[in-house]
């Protein structure tokens, strides 16, 4: 997988922050600012104990006899070990009874164990031997090297294949995707309550920004200042990205150098992490006055996001609230559809651990929202060649409705 930090880096290196080293020496310093997350509270033990029965159980129903899962966001959320990916294996094989079976190398073993929450049973490896063999004594030993085996769906072709070759058998492999979403798309109150403070390091850094862009900055020195004010909140920086001008006509920005002047459009699209779990906000405003067109868009842009909201209800497909969200569009000489200019992607994604994670609302997505899944909400209107307009906010969804994170931007001239 990778992050949203690491994609910077491999993207436009003009719009998105530059590297974390080559920027160190000149990040600003946020004295002025205090932690705000001291009381956060990690996800207990319990709740991941609750969360493997409850995946257990759905792979009894479906005859499944056991999940396997890589280094990355889905073994944190049931194993609680984090753990990065690299070409030496770490992974879990959580089976439909029984402790988990954790493979990872024999000189990691010790850090690893250090996050491991539940139950489980660590078989470390040493650098001349097959992590796939142990991964497969593991299954032999919980009784489902026989049956059917599900993979969790980011797991790298390398893994899988080494587990095929390991069972010398042709296996019955089938995604874990289903598996995962069950457990993963509804968030408990101890994770929306993480989100929640993310969210609110997230908004207040955007205040802090806001008042100190000058004339001349260029992207990095505003994502810089977002980074430490994140930071002095006490939250783990994820993303910044900072789009001037006509970058912004841009989702992800361009490599042409841009400068704050009179008149630029500031677009800043960020997160951070706390506890594991992620905000995602983009405000945009005018450095300087306004003119007729940029407000324009803009208020279309803040009409777009509340359309969105006025559509989520219980029970209803998520892909709807992109397809009013573009029929509203359409109305204002917009798209149609995807077109530019217009909305050219999807109005929001899922949100929890990951940045983007299931369900997406756009076109097509037919899964029905339920209390505790939780989306962004970004309906931008982009204009190539001139300028574009995203406004993002987080929501989770409850039985009255949606509720909002973060309030909406209040206007072009009031927007954090």
């Amino acid at each position: 997988m990778v992050s949203r930090r690491g994609f910077i880096g491999g993207g436009c290196a003009a719009a998105w922050i530059a590297a974390d080293g080559a920027r160190a020496a000149s990040t600003p310093s946020a004295t002025d600012l205090k932690s705000i997350t001291g009381a956060a509270q990690p996800i207990s033990a319990e709740e991941r104990r609750g969360r493997i029965a409850k995946l257990q159980s759905l792979m009894t129903q479906q005859k499944i006899g056991a999940l396997l899962v890589e280094s990355g966001s889905t073994l944190e959320y049931f194993t609680g070990i984090r753990w990065h990916r690299s070409e030496r294996t770490t992974a879990a094989l959580i089976p439909a009874s029984g402790a988990a079976v954790v493979v990872t190398p024999a000189f990691e073993e010790p850090s690893v164990r250090e996050t491991l929450q539940v139950d489980g049973d660590v078989r470390p490896w040493n650098e001349p031997e097959s992590p796939f063999e142990l991964i497969v004594q593991g299954l032999r030993d919980r009784g489902a090297a026989a049956g059917v085996i599900a993979v969790e769906p980011t797991m790298r072709f390398f893994i899988v294949d080494g587990i095929r070759r390991a069972l010398k058998s042709t296996p019955s492999i089938v995604t874990g995707d289903m598996l995962v979403r069950a457990c993963r798309l509804v968030k408990s109150p101890a994770e929306l309550a993480l989100m929640q403070m993310a969210n609110d390091v997230t908004l207040e850094s955007l205040r802090w920004v806001r008042e100190r862009i000058e004339r001349g900055m260029r992207p990095s020195d505003i994502a810089a200042l977002m980074d430490s004010a994140t930071s002095a909140l006490g939250g783990s920086p994820e993303f910044a990205l900072v789009l001037l001008n006509e970058a912004s006509a841009y989702p992800h920005g361009s490599k042409q150098p841009q400068l704050v002047r009179d008149g630029s459009i500031v677009l800043m699209d960020c997160g951070c992490t706390v506890q594991g779990y992620q905000s995602d906000i983009s405000r945009t405003w005018v450095f300087g006055a306004p003119n007729a067109r940029q407000r324009q868009v803009w208020n279309t842009v803040k009409r777009g996001q509340e359309v969105a909201l006025e559509t989520a209800k219980i029970g209803v497909a998520v892909g709807k609230i992109d397809d009013a969200v573009r029929r509203y569009y359409e109305s204002e000489g917009w798209g149609p559809g995807y077109k530019l200019p217009g909305l050219s992607h999807r109005t929001g994604h899922g949100i929890g651990m990951d940045g983007h994670e299931p369900a997406y609302l756009v076109h097509g997505d037919s899964t029905r929202l339920q209390p505790g899944m939780c989306f962004s909400d970004e309906p931008g209107i982009y204009i190539p060649g001139e300028f574009g307009v995203r406004l993002e906010d987080c929501w989770h969804m409850t039985a009255s409705g949606p509720q909002t994170f973060t309030p909406l931007a209040k206007s072009l001239d009031d927007p954090v």
